[in-house]
């Protein structure tokens, strides 16, 4: 048995984390920012660019949702233009991005990022926050 803690800190060896620097930064207009968090938490403040995909149905929407898709597009066929396309996920403190990079990368994605920290570190740096 292990915590989720004890988890979190084992997917962490595996995937790639930026900072909220890294992210403000960030002037890739192919990368997609997905905000992981549930949509209340999202509606209560969220970084401008990031679309909401909760962690719970991050993996069955990816495909389908408008910023990834176009309409009528196959999943398997966005899944396949999203292979090489920088992803960042971002949530309140960086422990469900962390899973959620870990399931993106198990499903092939190869540019994917967990924002260290997440909205907590965002928002105590005073970066932009909308909503």
């Amino acid at each position: 048995m292990k915590t989720v803690q004890q988890l979190v800190a084992e997917v962490k060896q595996r995937i790639q984390e930026v900072s909220t620097d890294d992210l403000a930064q960030l002037d890739n207009n192919d990368a997609l920012i997905i905000d992981v968090r549930e949509p209340a938490e999202y509606a209560e403040g969220h970084i401008a660019e990031a679309i909401n995909l909760p962690r719970g149905v991050l993996e069955f929407q990816l495909s389908s949702h408008p910023a990834v898709a176009a309409s009528g597009c196959a999943p398997e066929v966005a899944l396949q233009q999203l292979q090489d396309r920088p992803l960042y996920l971002i949530c309140r403190s960086g422990g469900r991005s962390a899973l959620a990079a870990a399931a993106l990368q198990d499903m092939g994605l190869n540019k994917v990022f967990s924002v260290s920290g997440g909205m907590q570190a965002w928002k105590q740096e005073n970066k932009n926050v909308t909503g």
